[in-house]
């Protein structure tokens, strides 16, 4: 078979798979991309190009999909309401590789599509499908502001995401943020490395990286962490056990609440356990900490990578964070299940799966968990609250409640706010508490 002809199998495979990818998103089984994805790119065998180009065609076609749908609707119009799912999937791949993707032949883009549309369809579909994009491949019209009723809408278009939620970062970071944090969520998430001081300086980190070519510099919100500028090369991070990958927003929290050697500490909602080994570490391994997690499938795994780890001062207990407990602890951490309204950026069908109603919901847990951790708070002990999201009432709000029912209790420190797409981070809060 001649090359050409080969290559060109290859990427039909890997169009093929983000089409799988995004009907696994949006049809029954709902599973999340990074999910589907590797699980339908090792079914196909693709190999480390393709797979890439089918992570790229299928993760931003899920992110960038109500921009697409605009692409789209002057040449759909009507009949989008009765497109086979399927069908309406093949249009919005192919309208991303037109529109958005770069470095995709338009030929090649429509004649693949087409392709598709003839194999999860029939020829009428694929006439269909051949008619639109070409269309979409000779327009050049991009939104603007005058097309719409008001700012928020025409960015909410602009940049893929629910109106709702560009309205609510527009009150709360202001307008002439706004743009930035919209933007910016659709670029890279920020990679960050959280570093064992106790072994290697931030300095050396950096030395190490910048030794294989990636430029990176320190946090200047948490003090182990380091944030590259691009992705290290294959397995490079993975060869030292003296760092390891860890979001910024999720450093910080560990951070400001600065476990000591020695130390009793009671983590909840500790998840897989990545704040958790955070602790640990930092305790160097001398002390207690009760790691509190309700979901039986996460406290395995972290059981799991704790003893790799070698770290023997945790246990990981099964349990309800919103239940009260008599045992006194020098610190607490409440990482609190939450709207992650802040890290939309890291999962492309994040932003199309949340509620408007989602942090007023979430917040009466909210603040029976945190009630719950004071209950454990000891004199002079102190309290870290954090939450992956930006609205007021699962940050602010839920601490205020708690703080009006003691009096004993205070605010240590200015609570942190920060915006998401701003700089590549994270929108996140963390409050830190005392009992004095």
């Amino acid at each position: 078979m001649p090359a050409a002809s080969s290559a060109s199998s290859k990427r039909t495979d890997a169009r093929e798979v983000a089409l799988q990818v995004a009907r696994d998103v949006f049809g029954g089984p709902r599973r999340s991309a990074r999910e589907s994805l590797d699980y339908r790119a090792r079914r196909a065998d693709l190999d480390p190009r393709d797979r890439a180009f089918a992570m790229e065609l299928a993760y931003g076609s899920i992110k960038m999909r109500r921009l697409l749908d605009w692409y789209l609707e002057p040449y759909v119009g009507a009949r989008a309401k009765t497109l086979p799912p399927a069908i309406a999937e093949v249009l919005r791949l192919g309208a991303y590789q037109l529109r958005v993707m770069g470095g995709v032949e338009k030929h090649a883009a429509v004649f693949e599509s087409v392709g598709l549309a003839r194999k999860f369809g029939h020829r009428g579909t694929a006439g269909l499908v051949n008619a639109v994009l070409r269309r979409v491949a000779e327009d050049e019209r991009e939104p603007k502001p005058d097309d719409f009723a008001d700012r928020n809408e025409y960015l909410s278009v602009r940049y893929s995401l629910p109106t709702w939620i560009v309205r609510h970062w527009e009150e709360r970071f202001g307008a002439d943020r706004l743009e930035q944090i919209v933007d910016g969520v659709n670029q890279p998430a920020l990679i960050s490395l959280r570093v064992d001081l106790g072994r290697l300086s931030r300095q050396a980190a950096l030395e190490r990286l910048f030794a294989v070519g990636v430029a990176a510099h320190p946090s200047s919100l948490a003090s182990d962490v380091v944030n590259l500028e691009r992705g290290a090369p294959d397995g490079f991070i993975e060869r030292f056990d003296d760092w390891t990958l860890q979001s910024e927003s999720a450093a910080i929290a560990v951070d400001v609440l600065d476990p000591q050697p020695g130390e009793h500490i009671i983590e909840l909602c500790s998840g897989r356990g990545n704040k958790t080994l955070a602790i640990a570490t930092r305790m160097h391994d001398r002390g207690r900490v009760e790691a509190i997690e309700i979901d039986a499938r996460k406290i395995e795994p972290a059981r799991r990578m704790l003893a790799e780890a070698g770290i023997h001062c945790v246990e990981v207990i099964e349990g309800d964070a919103t239940q009260s407990r008599s045992n006194m602890a020098d610190a607490i951490l409440v990482d609190a299940p939450c709207s992650a309204l802040g890290i939309l950026g890291r999962q492309p069908e994040a932003r199309w799966r949340k509620s408007p109603e989602d942090p007023a919901r979430l917040a009466e847990a909210q603040r029976a968990m945190l009630t719950a951790a004071v209950s454990s708070l000891g004199p002079g002990a102190r309290l870290v609250y954090s939450v992956c999201t930006t609205d007021r009432r699962e940050c602010e709000d839920v601490v205020d409640a708690v703080l009006g029912s003691d009096a004993q209790l205070r605010r240590a420190h200015p609570d942190l706010l920060t915006a998401p797409g701003i700089e590549r981070r994270d929108g996140f809060f963390v409050a830190l508490l005392e009992r004095p």
